[in-house]
């Protein structure tokens, strides 16, 4: 466990950070595993099919995170506060609401399924694939939902290295199935879905049995396994908007998706394989975001507020410099990576990513500003500032894709990027003066 609320701040983000980066990682890393053995082994078709069912599922993965996002930020504050038992209470209370929430959304995903991907504009040709893909992965969201609970948990007391190592097991079994299923045993989309579901419910399960084993603090017995009212209005108020605000980014990648969609199948591959590298690229500036939700969120509950601002500070410095470093391994790399996802025909989807790349790697330095006053916001427990931040920063992307990309191609959807992460960061700063003002 770590406490943030005493010692070297900037020690502590990159602590903290660094263990989410790595976890981070290995769980993109299985999803791009599913890419490149699919792509590889089952074809263009079939890894677009993956590509164009992958954003619905990732709304209400998000959402979910969302929800996670909230309830810990609760815990941080009574962490660092040390209301031992009120975070107990609400670890409790977001693992039933956990529960109840995701059977109902496997059910409406199971039976909503074709009808979503009908509205995406999914072409007839790889729509049985994509259809059948999804309605795997949906299974596994009953464990996602639980893992994401129990590593928020695990993350508001100061410990992000213990769900690395889930993960990084979780990786590497996701990737000896994906070896099995697809290429040896030719299952296709169904081996992809099945292999991450089973990878995902290992982690869920690892992170509950090292809890109960490991970390008295959040050791949950039958008796404590009840719902406090008022902790679940206040975890589904500030979760909720936080949910919203995760998933206004999927929302509008559907949208963007859509736009890609009537591209061609060469397009819709290439931009499933660019935004790996974008979700790759986004992660430290995501990891380091957190520690900042985290380190204010614990300063704010043991009322520090100098170091509450000296956490901002230090965090978008972090933010900063990565952001150069990505810039120069983008420019290097682009070409090797876009080879190892296309298959040996694709030399036009090769063309595009690298194209894309090559913009996008002076870009990256904008998502690390808007991560790290999102993490700031976010600590302060300012949730709607943080969905009308990211909500214009989506929209305003996804109408400028519908205007370029059908005239200037998946370069388009590079500028839209950096376009609304610029209205996004103005939007955040303006805000900022206001709420700079509750820690004077």
């Amino acid at each position: 466990m770590r406490k943030m609320t005493e010692g070297s701040i900037a020690r502590h983000l990159l602590g903290y950070a660094l263990p989410l980066i790595l976890g981070n990682f290995f769980q993109l890393t299985y999803n791009a595993v599913d890419s490149i053995v699919i792509g590889k082994f089952a074809g263009e078709g079939a890894l677009a099919a993956v590509s164009a069912a992958n954003p619905v599922m990732t709304i209400v993965v998000l959402g979910v995170s969302g929800i996670s996002i909230g309830a810990s930020v609760l815990m941080s504050r009574f962490y660092g506060a040390g209301d031992e038992e009120k975070l107990r209470r609400e670890v409790a209370t977001t693992i039933l609401f956990g529960a109840a929430a995701s059977f109902v959304v496997f059910i409406a995903g199971l039976l909503a399924a074709p009808g979503i991907l009908c509205l995406m504009n999914v072409p007839p040709e790889i729509m049985p694939l994509a259809v059948r893909y999804l309605r795997i992965i949906f299974v596994g969201f009953l464990f996602t939902f639980q893992y994401n609970i129990l590593s928020a948990a695990l993350r508001s007391v100061g410990d992000s290295r213990t769900p690395v190592i889930f993960l990084a097991l979780a990786s590497v079994l996701n990737g000896m199935l994906d070896v099995l299923l697809i290429a040896g045993m030719g299952w296709g989309v169904a081996g992809a879905g099945a292999a991450t579901v089973i990878a995902e419910g290992m982690s869920a399960l690892l992170c509950a049995a090292y809890i109960h084993r490991r970390i008295p603090l959040l050791r949950l017995g039958p008796g404590d396994m009840r719902v406090d009212r008022a902790l679940l209005s206040e975890t589904v108020r500030s979760g909720s908007i936080t949910a919203l605000q995760q998933a206004c980014q999927p929302v509008g990648k559907v949208l963007i998706q859509s736009v890609i969609n009537a591209q061609g199948i060469s397009m819709i591959a290439a931009f499933n394989a660019v935004s790996r590298v974008d979700d790759f690229a986004c992660i430290p500036e995501q990891s380091i975001s957190s520690g900042m939700m985290t380190c204010v969120a614990q300063n704010r509950g043991a009322g520090k507020a100098e170091r509450v601002r000296e956490t901002l500070r230090r965090g978008m410095l972090l933010e900063a410099v990565y952001g150069v470093m990505i810039c120069a391994v983008t420019l290097l790399l682009r070409m090797p990576v876009m080879r190892l996802f296309a298959a040996q025909d694709s030399a036009q989807m090769t063309q595009m990513g690298a194209e894309y790349l090559t913009l996008m790697a002076f870009f990256y330095l904008l998502p690390g500003m808007t991560n790290g006053i999102q993490g700031f916001f976010r600590g302060m427990g300012e949730m709607k500032t943080t969905l009308v931040a990211t909500a214009i920063q989506i929209f305003v992307r996804a109408a400028v894709v519908y205007v370029l990309v059908p005239r200037v191609g998946l370069t388009g959807a590079a500028y839209a990027c950096a376009i609304g992460w610029g209205c996004m960061l103005v939007y955040a700063a303006r805000r900022y003066r206001k709420i700079g003002r509750k820690l004077t």
